[in-house]
């Protein structure tokens, strides 16, 4: 397939006439070429994007509603071609993409067309004055998205953007670029206007981070990785540019003794090992209390026989290939070095997987609190267990990394459950569960693991400034 970019609601291959292989993990087959846009396909972008936004913004919420509601029914129609054109581009089970990822893309959209509808004008009365905010769309902004949940986080970064009155330059990761392009056709089907979203492929250092500093872009709302936010955060504080960054996690994910144990386990080996650990929200450290170790570790370790690389494209596969040759490349080094230390105890099963970026899922005991497999934000189907003795033991472990995305604790006991709640530094905590999410709640962490909140009102306060207009009440 030949991708190309969406721009001014026409196709167009890139200017300086540069292409990427896209390539199937699973296989490390060739199976299409992304452009590799340059800074003349971002000037056209930005042109259309800007003479666009007069009119959308002009429209009522509910006219703008009106087209993300069509594309989220263009993505319920396509879900079996979307899931397995996201498996091809990702190694994801199609299992996985069908059942989760393309079906939450169409929520996203759905979600953020009919809470905006369903939002008032805030009004402060008092002291003889009248208040009302007024909330504007910011003009043009870009939307950046990562590789590991490729439609899914797409749709969650442009819809709270389109749905507030911007128009958008967004930008899907080059390592998974087919679905945001399926998405384009929908655009162009269900007569998106021209200009009101473009979306540009390419590299991130290059096409990424000319979005990111071009002056008539306003706003940059950015998934990655840490290192990745902190380079965007440095731009857009020089140029006074509004920015929102959810970045990494190393979570820790904590079972204590008052835990339902066959809930635990079954949600800890989830929140480890799903998209073979390819999720910001994974839980790579778990935690255990030393009077249900031994117990806990049995249980995980007979679930992990069951958990095999195989091939994505099968609808019984529930564990498939990393999403690309430099991820495999960076995950293998880890898997090393846990080899290569003799204290660590490694639990993991031979792959049978002889192409592809196959790594088999790892469980490790022995792990040191300061050594990189638990420092690091591996991204990976690499997860560590420990015991902790008490909850002042468990909250220092919990809090001993750069990150705070999430937690999750597993305990029968509430007073308990919001005891330890308190004293972890993350954005999320999950008490008996694991990824779940209402939509409306803010979503992002604290530390490295990033800066503002994504969901609900929290997205649409990001798109838009707010003005105060003031009466006296005798106006």
């Amino acid at each position: 397939m030949e991708i190309l970019n969406f721009i001014n609601g026409g196709f167009l291959p890139p200017k300086n006439k540069s292409w990427i292989d896209n390539i199937n993990p699973a296989t490390n087959e060739v199976i299409g070429k992304v452009p590799k846009s340059g800074i003349e396909d971002l000037e056209l972008s930005v042109k259309a994007a800007s003479l666009a936004h007069p009119k959308w913004k002009s429209l009522t919420t509910k006219e703008r509603a009106s087209y993300l509601l069509k594309l989220s029914t263009k993505i319920e129609e396509n879900i079996d071609e979307l899931a397995l054109l996201e498996t091809r581009d990702t190694g994801k089970p199609i299992h996985t993409s069908a059942n989760i990822d393309i079906p939450r893309s169409a929520k996203n959209l759905k979600f953020f067309a009919n809470f905006a509808m369903e939002q008032k004008e805030e009004e402060f009365h008092g002291e003889g004055l009248k208040n009302y905010v007024q909330r504007s769309p910011i003009g043009v902004v870009g939307c950046i998205s990562p590789w590991n949940l490729p439609l899914y986080l797409f749709t969650w970064k442009i819809a709270p953007a389109l749905i507030s009155g911007n128009t958008v330059i967004a930008k899907p990761s080059e390592f998974t670029p087919t679905t945001a392009f399926m998405l384009a056709k929908y655009c162009s089907e269900i007569g998106l206007p021209p200009g009101v979203l473009n979306i540009l492929h390419g590299l991130g250092p290059e096409i990424g981070s000319a979005i990111i500093d071009h002056p008539e872009v306003k706003a940059i709302s950015f998934t990655g990785s840490s290192r990745v936010g902190k380079t965007i955060a440095e731009t857009c504080g020089k140029k006074m540019k509004k920015f929102s960054l959810e970045l990494g996690g190393k979570n820790p994910f904590i079972i204590t003794e008052n835990a339902e144990l066959e809930k635990a386990v079954s949600t800890a080996m989830r929140a480890a090992f799903t998209n073979q650990g390819q999720v910001c929200l994974c839980g790579s450290r778990i935690y255990i209390h030393k009077s249900i170790y031994e117990n806990v570790k049995g249980k995980m370790l007979e679930k992990l026989k069951a958990l095999k690389p195989a091939n994505p494209e099968l609808p019984e596969t529930r564990f498939g290939s990393l999403t690309s040759k430099e991820h495999f490349n960076k995950v293998k080094h880890y898997e090393n070095m846990a080899k290569e230390d003799s204290s660590i105890i490694v639990h993991q099963n031979e792959s049978k997987m002889k192409e592809g970026n196959f790594i088999s899922p790892m469980l490790l005991e022995n792990v040191g609190v300061n050594h990189p497999i638990n420092q690091d934000e591996i991204f990976g189907p690499i997860a560590s267990l420990k015991a902790y003795e008490n909850e002042d033991e468990l909250a220092t472990l919990a809090n001993s990394t750069q990150y705070g995305l999430c937690a999750s604790i597993f305990t029968e006991d509430k007073t308990q459950a919001k005891r330890i709640a308190s004293k972890i530094e993350t954005g999320i905590v999950w008490i008996n569960t694991w990824l779940a999410r209402d939509l409306r709640t803010p979503f992002g962490g604290v530390k490295a693991s990033g800066f503002g909140r994504e969901g609900g009102n929290y997205a649409l306060n990001f798109f838009t400034e707010p003005k105060n207009i003031c009466f006296t009440e005798d106006n």
